[in-house]
């Protein structure tokens, strides 16, 4: 297989597929659905039958047995992190982005190593315990060597209480051998999007630049992989071609990597365009997504790949947020600024930032709305740091033994939270949380976190099994 293959994403089929499933009947649809209950993913076939439902009876099933797959394999548990961008500069011509390099009407920053130390206590200072790093696809004069430094600088901020435990990167495609270089530096999640695998659509939107070739970014998570970065994350830009076609080509992606390397993503991101600075197709979606097709998205992909996790960002609304919970969603970014600088300024600005955000609450009121709806924030990550990722994860997770950990280190983080940084309403919910998610618990996982939960009490952090 040449670096650079990508012959594993067959429009032909994918177009095949969709034209079979084109009208599926009730039975067929009741079929796919038991079959979604027994957790062990969908093929593209069943997929392309659950997209067409329709019916309200029938819709309402569907995210019935997603929130059902949802809750026996994550619970109540919502990891939560930050995006922090360290630069706009990008030398792409993205139509869909306000990054893109002949965008004048943006304000260009890349920060230094200073700006990047503040904006982190800034986020550690509300809470936060991971950030996903992210730059445009264009470097300082240091190259990526700007993007070591800047992780390396992530790490050493301390503050009052505590420090960043996980940095995970959203960056462009590397080398085989730059991938190494990254996994030195002791990242979490390496994360890219293929923005659109429909081919003749990534053309028209990427004019210029080293983006602008298909089959390189692409490729870059087998590099990634190559490289002993096991931990990937993938997501389509939803609103620029046919939904259905894209989740159908994801599903392909991610058939190759499960066949190539025996694991598939640990997430996967589900952004639907949002108006950004200068550009106009943000604002128009050529395939706008509504949001009941916004919630089959995410309640099919919980079914098709039942132990991967998904991440919903804060382009979306509150209320849109609070809805996808229950049909799949399992982390979410809170407090978020698209800016460079903008944490540590205290500002959100349009014309600087990559792309306009739906929900604006601070981290404290989103843990609140979160915990009142009854899911445990977790600032846990202690999987990154006992090995437990890729194959190992997923040999945890499969037979429900993850569980055992993950409850646990949510309920000790999301205590650590509550102690260092909550406001008392958020405190007074939070505790009630606990103290009924306690009481729902199997006997060792309740015992595990009962002693956590004790060594936070008593004055501890960063306390995980």
């Amino acid at each position: 297989m040449s670096n650079t293959d990508s012959s594993y994403i067959n429009e032909d089929l994918i177009a095949q597929t969709l034209a079979t499933a084109a009208k599926p009947d009730s039975a067929l649809i009741n079929d796919v659905l038991s079959k979604a209950a027994e957790l062990k993913g969908l093929e593209s076939s069943e997929i392309a039958v659950l997209m067409n439902i329709s019916d309200p009876d029938q819709l309402s099933q569907l995210f019935e047995t997603a929130r059902k797959a949802k809750d026996e394999i994550y619970g109540n548990r919502l990891v939560v992190f930050a995006p922090l961008y360290i630069s706009n500069l990008c030398a792409n011509e993205c139509l869909y982005c306000a990054f893109r390099a002949s965008n004048t009407e943006i304000k260009r920053r890349a920060l230094n190593q200073e700006e990047i130390a503040a904006e982190t206590k800034s986020l550690i200072d509300q809470g936060h315990k991971r950030l996903l790093l992210v730059a445009g696809e264009s470097y300082p004069k240091e190259g990526l060597d700007y993007i070591f430094k800047s992780i390396e600088t992530v790490y050493s901020v301390k503050s009052e209480h505590g420090e960043i435990r996980r940095v995970n990167v959203n960056l462009a495609p590397l080398t085989l051998d730059e991938f190494k270089a990254l996994k030195k530096t002791n990242i979490g999640t390496y994360q890219i999007f293929q923005e659109t695998y429909h081919r003749e659509t990534y053309a028209k939107v990427h004019l210029r630049g080293k983006k602008r070739d298909y089959d390189w970014r692409v490729s870059s998570l087998d590099r990634a992989m190559q490289a002993g970065i096991d931990d990937l994350g993938i997501g389509v830009l939803f609103g620029l071609a046919d939904w259905r076609f894209e989740i159908l080509a994801l599903m392909q992606h991610i058939k190759h990597l499960e066949d190539t390397f025996g694991v598939g993503p640990h997430t996967v991101s589900v952004p639907r365009l949002e108006p950004a600075c200068g550009s106009d197709i943000a604002s128009q979606p050529p395939f706008p997504v509504s949001d009941v097709d916004f919630r089959k998205i995410v309640a099919i992909l919980r079914l098709a790949v039942p132990y991967t996790g998904i991440i919903m960002s804060t382009r979306e609304t509150a209320d849109i947020r609070r809805e996808t919970f229950a049909l799949g969603v399992s982390q979410i970014s809170a407090g978020s600024k698209t800016n460079p600088g903008g944490y540590a300024e205290g500002e959100d600005k349009f014309d600087a930032a990559q792309f306009s955000l739906g929900d604006h609450r601070p981290l404290d009121e989103v843990i609140r709305d979160v915990a009142s709806l009854g899911y445990v924030p977790s600032f846990c990550t202690g999987c990154y740091r006992l090995g437990r990722t890729g194959q190992d994860f997923m040999d945890l997770a499969k037979p429900g033994e993850i569980k055992k950990h993950c409850g646990p280190n949510a309920l000790s983080t999301f205590m650590e939270y509550l102690r260092d940084y909550a406001s008392e309403p958020t405190k007074v919910i939070g505790q009630q949380l606990i103290d009924k998610t306690l009481e729902t618990m199997e006997p060792e996982p309740k015992r595990r976190s009962e002693i956590l939960l004790d060594q936070v009490k008593n004055g501890g952090s960063d306390a995980y099994c």
